[in-house]
């Protein structure tokens, strides 16, 4: 079976450390996760209940009051699919949807406006380089999954500054 991004960023979370719900939300509102993948705070026990279903999940069976917080731990096979599924992510590049190529695509709409859009979007990266710096000094230790999300997206926004700032350059 296939995992989604989203189901494999959730069962991961859970791997790294046991967790119930609000711990999730938590985890994912501290890193910034919501930048990069489609969960919302909605859909968190959704996908908790799927991977339970399909056996990658599993909660603590004392927990089943009405407002006890279960516990989710990963299974053996959850482990194993999850594995599997980081592998091959990390091993074969693969191209992301990109909205920004698509504005670029379409960049005649824009005309005239070009340089002031870019300067906008390089002051918007500029604050972005900001926080993520901030949100990975503010949580320190980091797992190392986290550590590297936070360096990955840096060295992402890094690589765009830099080409906004050639591009705003020559569209002077």
């Amino acid at each position: 079976m296939t995992l989604t991004s989203a189901e494999l960023t959730i069962l991961g979370l859970v791997i790294e450390q046991p967790r119930h719900g609000y711990d999730l939300e938590r985890v994912i509102e501290q890193r910034g996760i919501r930048q990069w993948t489609d969960i919302g705070f909605s859909s968190i026990y959704y996908l908790l209940s799927k991977l339970e279903k399909r056996g990658l999940l599993a909660s603590d069976a004392a927990a089943t009051g009405p407002t006890t917080r279960r516990v989710m731990h990963a299974t053996a096979a959850g482990r194993e699919e999850a594995f599997t599924a980081v592998g091959e992510l990390l091993e074969h590049a693969q191209p992301a949807a990109n909205p920004f190529l698509v504005a670029l695509a379409n960049l005649d709409l824009v005309g005239p406006d070009y340089a002031r859009v870019l300067r906008a979007r390089l002051a918007e990266v500029e604050e972005r380089i900001a926080a993520i710096r901030a949100a990975e000094r503010s949580q320190q230790p980091l797992p190392l999954a986290a550590r590297e999300v936070f360096s990955y997206s840096l060295h992402q926004w890094e690589a765009e500054r830099a080409w906004l700032h050639e591009r705003v350059g020559e569209s002077r």
